[in-house]
């Protein structure tokens, strides 16, 4: 939705204003849902381990839904994500930004979290992470990612699945390119 500069501003004055706890706060992310202009604060929130976990939540979803098509506010917004991702207070925000990984998946950094959040000592976080790889969709390291996820005991059948839906071979060698990867 478009939002005039001054309905913004007027929404994130408010945001500011509200007790840290306030369900306001994440009523007021939840408004600015397809909000191109609205991506840095946005961003600013959902990397803020201090603010209210739920509005974290809502960011962390409406950059999901929306990623930004510039390339330095996409890797901004995917650091963030990051960020929120390696918060050990806040296990619900974790969930969340584990699964809003996905559109920023190509940046190397969110690719290596999202592969260490996909191993078994990080339990909170394995389903939103393969949700995550798997809407980011194929490529090279996402499949050798999945391929050796294959063999995971809970995991396995849905990197099979996935696999299977992308096309690729699941016996395939790490590093192998397979049609169409770039």
């Amino acid at each position: 939705m478009n939002r005039t500069a001054e309905d913004l501003d007027r929404l994130i004055e408010e945001f500011r204003a509200l007790p840290a706890t306030s369900d306001r706060r994440r009523e007021i992310v939840a408004e600015l849902d397809g909000c191109a202009d609205a991506l840095p604060f946005l961003i600013s929130v959902v990397a803020d381990p201090q603010e209210y976990d739920l509005a974290r939540v809502e960011a962390a979803t409406l950059l999901r839904l929306w990623p930004p098509s510039d390339p330095a506010t996409a890797r901004t917004a995917g650091r963030a994500l990051l960020i929120a991702l390696h918060d050990p207070e806040e296990d619900l925000v974790r969930q969340y930004a584990a699964m809003a990984l996905g559109p920023y998946a190509n940046d190397p950094e969110v690719h290596e979290a999202l592969a260490a959040a996909l191993q078994p000592d990080a339990p909170l976080v394995r389903d939103n992470a393969l949700a995550a790889v798997k809407e980011a969709g194929p490529s090279d390291a996402r499949t050798d990612v999945l391929r050796k996820l294959t063999q995971d005991p809970d995991l396995g059948r849905a990197a099979t699945r996935i696999l299977t839906a992308w096309g690729r071979d699941l016996r395939g060698s790490p590093g192998r390119r397979s049609p169409g990867d770039h």
